[in-house]
């Protein structure tokens, strides 16, 4: 028996797999609440965060380093009434250093 293989865009195969379906989703989502707090971020720091996981409720900020993770610490409660307000159901906001 001969097997053909082809290939298939991303797209496609996320709309063939629900697993991979929720994932995209998921990460667009992500990538979303990024841009709708971007400007609330000082611009020196914008350049130091990325969207992380969503896990229910809480979404987690990968941030580059300590420093830039404890300014944005402060700024967590503004970022999160900015998401509700935006109808995200954000109970917490996560912050991960990337080393």
């Amino acid at each position: 028996m001969t097997r053909r293989h082809h290939a298939v865009t991303l797209q496609q195969a996320s709309e063939e797999s629900p697993t991979l379906h929720m994932l995209t989703a998921l990460t667009r989502d992500s990538s979303e609440r990024l841009k709708a707090i971007e400007l609330l971020l000082p611009a020196g720091l914008r350049q130091s965060v990325q969207a992380g996981p969503i896990d229910g409720n809480t979404w987690c900020l990968l941030v580059k380093s300590n420093a830039a993770a404890a300014k944005i610490r402060q700024l967590l409660p503004a970022l999160q009434a900015h998401l509700r307000s935006r109808g995200w159901e954000v109970n917490s906001i996560r912050l991960k250093v990337q080393t």
